[in-house]
């Protein structure tokens, strides 16, 4: 403790209070609870706004609420959290504050029944019901239900990040960003799920992760009707339908519904992977692709389809394979009205239109339509093949030609021609042996307007014209 700073306190801002009891005179460990009580009894407030903090000139109408501001300046915060460790300068902060661990909400809304740790944050839902919006942003015209929305609403127009990472610099428009921001590089996680364990950085995190065990998902859609378990889930999936990205790269000018998927797309360029696998020593861009690829090393499938059995390593392959037993098709071409199960399909399908290929190999410049095929495109010049058969040991360039391999020691033929019963062990099989039945033959020779059913065929033929045997023929 500062007595120096304590005694400036006293003698600059205790007039009005009886010079029997100084803040100076309270034992230290008693201080925090007797300076409440003295505060209480002895004020005498004032008709007056001269009360005023020379640190933050906030100006207050009252000895009270200016000697209880001044104290959080002078005075060590003494009221600590036992399980995070956080502390504050009064009794009734830490009270509160062990609602976050406890999971503890006093406060119910009369109108909905939603619960809530605070009071202040119950009269600020209800204005959601009534509508009142009193907080005013003098530079818009917008309002908001709460103070802290229009003071974070402001910075939008200055641009102002106060709040900065000693550690790596970043800067924040909130405290509180700063202080979740801060645990990503000590690993702390204060914050417990008392159903599965699992810990969280945020309580925002926590509550949204709490309502997968409840099934409770409160933000609905007004326009599609889909229910999220979090307002900001529901924020970015709103963008789905107004088309809106906000967060927008500098250098190549993409946009992004979600700021954590513009954070990504700018690894791109910088090559930045600060998540590496301890197995292999690959590196990713984000650490939800790191889980999902080390579910590759430990074979862990927690994804399974309650119909037909089958297990995925992530979730939105669970979902796409479920549309193949309902048939929703739920993304439409509106060019040509052709349908699809996945977006990245639909999106594929869509540069057929347009002719675009963005991607471009360094080495031979030959152009792809996007980035996954250029990946592979590219381990054709180094060699790499980086998927490997447990069973044979042969090796591919991508993952795909890996599965498909593994059908011919199992057998398994999931393709299906419904013209003639013939089975396949791949889909790009199927579609190749389709051609025989129409006739098609989409891959012309323009040396001499050969035409085949398939590319391999074409890229053999046209060995013909230039004197190179195919690899397979004998001498």
């Amino acid at each position: 403790m500062n007595m120096e700073n304590v005694n400036h306190l006293d003698t600059a801002n205790t007039a009005g209070f009886n010079d029997t009891v100084t803040v100076t005179q309270i034992d230290r460990d008693e201080r925090p609870l007797h300076i409440e009580t003295v505060i209480k009894q002895r004020s005498l407030e004032r008709n007056s706004s001269d009360y005023r903090c020379e640190i933050r000139r906030k100006t207050f109408s009252s000895e009270h609420e200016v000697f209880r501001h001044k104290v959080i300046h002078y005075r060590e915060k003494l009221f600590q959290c036992e399980v995070c460790g956080k502390s504050f300068v009064f009794n009734s902060k830490l009270a509160s504050h062990k609602r976050m661990h406890t999971g503890e909400k006093p406060y119910e809304c009369a109108i909905c029944g939603k619960s809530f740790f605070y009071n202040s944050h119950l009269v600020t839902h209800k204005r959601t019901h009534t509508g009142e919006k009193p907080f005013h942003c003098e530079m818009c015209g917008k309002y908001f239900v709460s103070n802290s929305n229009l003071t974070q609403h402001k910075i939008t127009h200055t641009g102002e990040k106060l709040y900065h990472c000693e550690i790596c610099g970043k800067s924040y428009t909130q405290n509180s960003t700063l202080t979740v921001h801060k645990r990503s590089h000590t690993g702390e996680t204060p914050f417990h799920c008392e159903i599965c364990g699992k810990s969280f950085v945020s309580s925002g995190d926590l509550n949204g992760h709490k309502r997968t065990h409840s099934a409770e998902k409160p933000f609905h859609c007004e326009i599609c009707n889909k229910s999220f378990t979090r307002n900001s889930s529901l924020i970015c999936h709103s963008r789905s339908h107004s088309g809106e990205k906000p967060f927008q790269c500098e250098i190549c000018g993409k946009s992004f519904i979600r700021n954590s998927h513009f954070v990504h797309h700018k690894r791109s360029h910088t090559g930045e992977k600060p998540y590496r696998c301890e197995i292999c020593g690959k590196s990713f861009i984000n650490n939800s692709c790191l889980v999902i690829h080390i579910r590759s090393h430990t074979g862990e499938k927690p994804f399974r389809c309650e119909l037909c059995g089958k297990s995925f390593i992530k979730k939105s392959c669970l979902v796409v394979h479920k549309r193949g037993h309902n048939g929703e098709k739920p993304y439409q071409c509106e060019i040509c009205g052709k349908s699809f199960v996945k977006n990245s399909s639909h999106v594929d399908h869509k540069i057929i239109h347009t002719g675009e290929r963005p991607y471009h190999c360094e080495i031979c410049g030959k152009s792809f339509t996007h980035n996954s095929h250029l990946v592979v495109h590219v381990r054709t010049h180094t060699g790499e093949k980086p998927y490997h058969c447990d069973i044979c040991g042969k090796s591919f360039v991508n993952n795909s030609n890996l599965v498909v391999h593994k059908r011919s020691h199992t057998g398994e033929k999931p393709y299906h021609c419904e013209i003639c019963g013939k089975f396949f062990t791949g889909n790009s099989c199927l579609v190749v042996h389709k051609r025989t039945h129409t006739g098609e033959k989409p891959f012309h020779c323009e040396i001499c307007g050969k035409s085949f059913v398939c590319n391999s065929h074409l890229k053999s033929h046209k060995q013909m014209h230039t004197g190179r045997k195919p690899a397979n023929c004998e001498q």
